[in-house]
């Protein structure tokens, strides 16, 4: 989350995933309804209020009380947080726990197994030594900052569609010296070879942490076609690490049926739910729920940037189990003891099981 005030045209391209065209605002989008409706009231104005008097008003206020007040009206009870996307000028996991009115512990860490990866090479290390090198690495890394779980960003490297197998040792040596002469010349790095993408998730595996993927909807690096999770079909059968699918819009149907044939694989709608807004969540929601295990299902909110995408996360996800439970409940499908059951489990018990997170802190 961002520590300091985004002028406004920041603001209004950190709303999506992909910034207006030119003369348009992303508050014409379902997301920038829902800022003007459900976040407003927070900041003291009228529901609807006009984006000028929104970003006027959040200039008033300032970062740090806006920023408290959309945390502390998540409910949140502990945050598990990928630091591996651009993270200067953001909040970390412990300062977000703090906006929310927790203590450091109820931030946690997901290290992102690219961003260990290319700080890896960008060091003096010999190509040929990369593999166990970044295995080291990513040991050292995940024992030191207590990481909750790791997370690829494959769908926007390479896509889901690789070779499911563990790369040869040879394998990786060759396309690592390639990769080490190219970015080392370019002076920037980037892990984009899917012979090391899929070495740092067989490392990951190893490890044993619960592996988090992007899948789906995303900017414009995603393409789409390539990021549907039943591409890691063959994947998912050679171990039985838990997987995490994040997101999963357009393709939480899959999502949820790969959850219900496979036991450790885990699923959620992150930031579906407040890009779709308030009015489709709960049909959303439905289609994710059709067939898979209730403790399959986690929320997550996906927020980056803007604390009213946390806000909006936590109440579009609190709106649409209800209405969806109470759906399931007048039509004496379900008892009302179940969904309150089933609320639990989504809302935090399957995340305190599959993170192994204290029982106090979710």
């Amino acid at each position: 989350m961002l520590v300091a005030d985004p002028d406004d045209d920041r603001f209004d391209a950190m709303l999506t995933e992909g910034g207006p065209a030119p003369g348009q605002t992303n508050f014409d989008t379902p997301v920038g309804l829902s800022v003007r409706r459900w976040c407003a009231p927070l900041l003291d104005l009228e529901p609807h209020a006009a984006p000028s008097d929104y970003l006027r008003r959040r200039r008033e206020l300032g970062a740090a009380e806006v920023n408290r007040r959309f945390l502390a009206a998540t409910g949140t009870d502990i945050f598990a947080v990928d630091t591996g996307f651009a993270p200067e000028g953001l909040t970390g996991p412990a300062e977000l726990a703090g906006l929310a009115g927790l203590d450091a512990a109820g931030g946690r860490v997901v290290v992102r197994l690219e961003q260990v990866a290319e700080q890896v090479a960008a060091g003096d290390v010999d190509p040929r030594d990369f593999g166990s090198a970044f295995a080291a690495a990513l040991d050292r890394t995940s024992r030191e900052q207590r990481a909750v779980g790791v997370k690829s960003i494959a769908a926007y490297r390479v896509g889901l569609d690789w070779d499911p197998r563990r790369p040869a040792r040879a394998e990786v040596e060759e396309v690592a010296a390639h990769w080490s002469a190219r970015d080392r010349r370019a002076g920037r790095w980037r892990l984009d070879h899917p012979v090391l993408v899929r070495h740092l998730l067989w490392t990951a595996v190893d490890l044993g942490l619960p592996i988090q993927f992007h899948i789906g909807y995303g900017d414009a690096d995603i393409r789409m076609h390539r990021v549907d999770p039943s591409l890691l079909t063959d994947w998912l059968h050679l171990h039985r690490v838990p997987v995490m699918l994040l997101h999963t819009w357009p393709y939480h149907r899959q999502a949820g049926y790969l959850a219900s044939v496979h036991p450790h694989v885990h699923y959620d709608l992150g930031l579906a739910l407040h890009n779709v807004g308030r009015a489709r969540g709960a049909a959303i929601l439905a289609e994710a729920m059709e067939v898979a295990p209730f403790t399959k299902l986690l929320y997550s909110s996906d927020a980056y940037g803007l604390s009213e995408l946390y806000h909006l996360a936590a109440s579009g996800f609190r709106a649409a189990l209800g209405q969806v439970l109470d759906e399931r409940v007048a039509s004496g499908e379900w008892s009302a003891a179940d969904a309150r059951r089933i609320a639990r489990l989504v809302a935090a018990g399957n995340a305190r099981r599959v993170y192994a997170l204290p029982d106090e802190q979710v």
